[in-house]
């Protein structure tokens, strides 16, 4: 193997490791955008909302229910005050001269007048009703403004953070593919499969005899024979299988 060869193979494994530099931090930014504080923020803001939603929605058709018969008591309360006014009417125009039948007169609006002060009595009972959930229903709005206020404060500040964690990504993995796209296929291949079996970890500097990719210490023997091997052998650690760059 020539001299040029020879420092070829070294800098394919050394890329390797700055190739692992990109893919940490790819996936630290990963990580980060996905663990923004924001975005616990704003689920539990819009897991509230759903909550206070909910109950406004049952809170509503209740009150509306009670909101019906409270207008239904008060169109029977009318109608029978307009028949009270109707048989007064009758008895105080001179066309009835029977004392008894006037008598008997005065007696249906004497009931029609209790029936309707009853009727109003239940009106007024379910008015009261009806304003204890408007009550109700206006605090838990006013508990969804503040929470949908949350809201969209989070879903800003998250957009804003995670702009600029993807624009730091769009550099990475820029940066990312023009090593890749340097470096041989079959080393790229054997690389991306450790990542995948070292949880991220495809390549890292054998430093004496530890691996700076899970610190943990291979065997001397071992660690000596990475560093005699021929220019471009490929060696991986012991315990967390990457491949080790001397």
């Amino acid at each position: 193997m020539s001299g040029s060869e020879v420092e070829s193979e070294r800098r394919s494994l050394d890329g390797l490791l700055e190739l692992q530099e990109h893919d940490s931090a790819i996936d630290r930014l990963r990580h980060r955008r996905e663990t923004l504080p924001e975005r616990g923020v704003l689920r539990a803001a819009e897991a509230t909302l759903a909550e206070l939603t909910g109950r406004i929605d049952v809170l509503a058709g209740r009150r509306d229910e009670v909101g019906r018969e409270e207008q239904r008591y008060d169109d029977e309360a009318r109608s029978l005050e307009e028949k009270a006014a109707e048989v007064e009417r009758k008895m105080y125009s001179g066309e009835i001269a029977s004392p008894r039948e006037l008598q008997a007169m005065q007696a249906d609006v004497d009931q029609l007048r209790r029936h309707r002060r009853g009727v109003e009595d239940r009106e007024l009972a379910v008015m009261e009703q009806r304003e204890a959930f408007d009550r109700e229903i206006g605090a838990l709005e006013t508990g969804a403004t503040e929470r949908r206020a949350e809201a969209d404060r989070a879903r800003q500040s998250l957009a804003e953070q995670e702009g600029a964690i993807d624009a730091e990504l769009g550099v990475e993995t820029a940066a990312r593919d023009e090593l890749a796209g340097a470096t041989p296929d079959e080393l790229l291949a054997e690389y991306e499969r450790c990542r995948q079996r070292a949880r991220g970890i495809g390549a890292a500097r054998l430093v004496g005899g530890t691996c700076q990719g899970c610190h943990l210490s291979i065997p001397t023997i071992e660690a000596e024979r990475i560093r005699r091997a021929p220019p471009g052998t490929v060696a991986h650690c012991d315990n967390c299988g990457c491949i080790l760059v001397p």
